[in-house]
């Protein structure tokens, strides 16, 4: 969810927070400060104790923001989703081919991300990373159904859904939109952090995007085929 003002922003479910971290400089910096501390230590080892030592500031100065790591890491994904709906809009609009934007939105949904200088506080790289590491944590847990309910997953549910409008649309009686764009992002996120760690669990084909590739050209045969 965005909105396209002077200055754009990816506003995030309220439910998720206390008070929003764009609110304020404070708030800004505890962003920022989690992206960094979590891709450096891992969201287990990670404690509102040790990110208040990273930024200069108190525990109870963040928990006036998020009642707990949870929440933060809840608001993390969530805004990386936002911010993947904005690429798209971006990448897709006045596409009117629409083999060609599933083509693009695959892209976005799979390409290496590099940082948008459009939003200075967020390092897109870091967050990605996160992403693919821990975003699970948000969903296979007991409150997922609460948090369901609550709107949390609403960003992720549209860019799913935003990408099987233009899948039924090539091909109207594919059963399988929604299952087919959710494995193309979790699985492309598995490919990218075996990439990273475990490459023999992947391919590197030189002088290509191997992951974006792949899944383009498996998407494309298997609704033709439908």
């Amino acid at each position: 969810m965005m909105t396209f003002d002077s200055k754009i922003t990816i506003q995030v479910n309220e439910n998720v927070y206390i008070k929003s971290p764009d609110t304020s400089e404070l708030g800004r910096k505890i962003v920022k400060g989690s992206i960094e501390l979590i891709d450096e230590i891992g969201f287990e080892d990670f404690n509102f104790k040790k990110l208040a030592i990273h930024i200069s500031s108190t525990e109870a100065s963040i928990y006036r923001y998020f009642e707990s790591k949870h929440s933060l890491l809840s608001y993390l994904v969530l805004w990386y989703w936002g911010w993947q709906q904005y690429r798209m809009t971006l990448r897709i609009t006045n596409i009117e081919d629409p083999l060609e934007r599933l083509k693009r939105a695959i892209m976005v949904l799979t390409e290496q991300i590099e940082e948008d200088s459009t939003f200075s506080q967020i390092n897109e790289v870091l967050l990605n990373k996160i992403v693919i590491a821990e975003s699970s944590k948000i969903f296979l847990n007991k409150k997922v159904d609460q948090d369901n309910d609550s709107g949390f997953f609403l960003p992720y549910k549209e860019l799913v859904q935003v990408v099987s409008d233009i899948i039924l649309e090539i091909n109207a009686n594919f059963k399988y939109p929604h299952m087919l764009v959710t494995t193309i992002i979790e699985g492309s996120h598995h490919q990218r952090y075996f990439a990273e760690h475990l490459p023999r669990l992947t391919n590197v084909v030189e002088g290509e995007d191997a992951i974006t590739s792949f899944y383009q050209e498996m998407v494309t045969k298997i609704i033709a085929n439908k």
